[in-house]
């Protein structure tokens, strides 16, 4: 009995995350095959875009300050676009947005490459945006060491630190 709980415990943990990569999936697809719709854009220089809303906590206490930090160290390679949901909600939802703060990494030919659900680092962002091949390797000078840490991956299945596919 204690078994058959834990299997079914187990099986609604993996059928959770395969349902979590592919929206991520459909989202990046769909993005794709779809002009941006975004004013602020500029082709050849990838971009993050960031969804926010003046009442989202993490937004202000986490998202903000890492976008911020990358802001200084790249304002030259990168375009920051920060759209506010609760104003543009039909572009939110277009976007896929479903919780604030989401980020998505735009590549410089205007493809949207990586997505992040709630609040990432700024050294998340860095690694995303060299594992897209938009920055160069020697420019994570604000990103930490990521020893130590367990690795992350994208809805690829990417390691962010590393060129290496995960399966």
């Amino acid at each position: 009995m204690i078994l058959q709980r834990i299997a079914l415990a187990v099986l609604i943990v993996v059928l959770g995350w395969l349902a979590y990569r592919l929206w991520n999936h459909i989202i990046l697809t769909r993005r794709n095959s779809q002009r941006l719709m975004l004013r602020e854009y500029r082709p050849g220089r990838p971009a993050i875009l960031y969804f926010t809303a003046p009442g989202c906590l993490p937004c202000k206490t986490i998202q903000r300050p890492a976008l911020s930090q990358l802001r200084r160290t790249y304002n030259d390679k990168l375009q920051f676009i920060e759209v506010d949901a609760s104003k543009q909600p039909k572009l939110a939802d277009s976007w896929g947005v479903l919780s604030l703060p989401t980020t998505f990494i735009i590549d410089s030919m205007g493809q949207p490459r990586r997505v992040n659900h709630g609040a990432v680092g700024a050294d998340q962002l860095i690694a995303q945006l060299n594992a897209i091949h938009e920055l160069l390797p020697g420019d994570n000078s604000t990103s930490q060491s990521h020893e130590g840490r367990p690795p992350t991956k994208d809805y690829e299945g990417h390691d962010p630190h590393s060129n290496t596919v995960h399966g």
